[in-house]
């Protein structure tokens, strides 16, 4: 009787047969992130940017604090299943495109400025791009960003931001982008001619709601 139960499980469970997917399925179907971009996400005001990075930035319009801007966004990050290839979808309203100097995805929980780890900028004239507050594009491994100089960053970053000692622990696949994805360590951030140090508008990245 005491194996009976046992042996009834086993003999249901090897009924069971596997079944793989078609790996085709890898490229077509996704996991999902947004974000909405708002400037009370900003952990600081420009008027708040570090003395010996003023001069550097260069900020050529004046800031508005945030509570007062009226820019508004909301940016999509869409991972293939089989982790090849990655979607972002942005629109965004209120933001002049001429001013527009900078766009990023970021590594930093909410409140804390992390490294680039995506520049838009490299792939194109933002301004242009950007010009009817419309902008899709498509992501692989080159454009994850390696970086250098960690100078001004805060320490405790997630696991796998750019490492403070070595570097060794860099993102630098759509693998390890989308496991910071999960843990909601990403964010977008626009950076405007008046808002060049924190950014115009921010956003964080969580697992978008069906």
């Amino acid at each position: 009787m005491r194996l009976a139960l046992p042996l009834t499980l086993a003999c249901a469970l090897g009924a069971l047969s596997s079944h793989a997917k078609d790996p085709a399925l890898g490229a077509t179907t996704f996991t999902v992130y947004e974000a909405f971009l708002s400037p009370a996400q900003e952990p600081g005001e420009e008027s708040e940017t570090p003395k010996l990075l003023q001069k550097s930035l260069g900020a050529t319009a004046p800031s508005t604090p945030r509570e007062q801007r009226k820019s508004r966004g909301h940016g999509v990050l869409r991972f293939s299943k089989d982790l090849t290839r990655a979607y972002v979808d942005v629109e965004m309203t209120g933001v002049n495109p001429d001013d527009i100097l900078m766009f990023h995805i970021h590594c930093g929980p909410p409140g804390v400025l992390g490294p680039v780890v995506v520049d838009f900028g490299e792939l194109g004239n933002l301004s242009k791009t950007l010009a009817n507050g419309r902008w899709s594009m498509e992501l692989t491994n080159a454009n994850i960003t390696f970086v250098k100089d960690m100078k001004g960053m805060k320490s405790g970053l997630p696991e796998s931001c750019p490492a403070e000692l070595g570097f060794l622990a860099q993102t630098r696949t759509l693998a390890s982008l989308e496991s910071l994805a999960r843990k909601g360590v990403l964010y977008f951030n626009l950076h405007t001619k008046a808002h060049t140090y924190y950014g115009e508008m921010r956003g964080q990245l969580y697992a978008a709601q069906p």
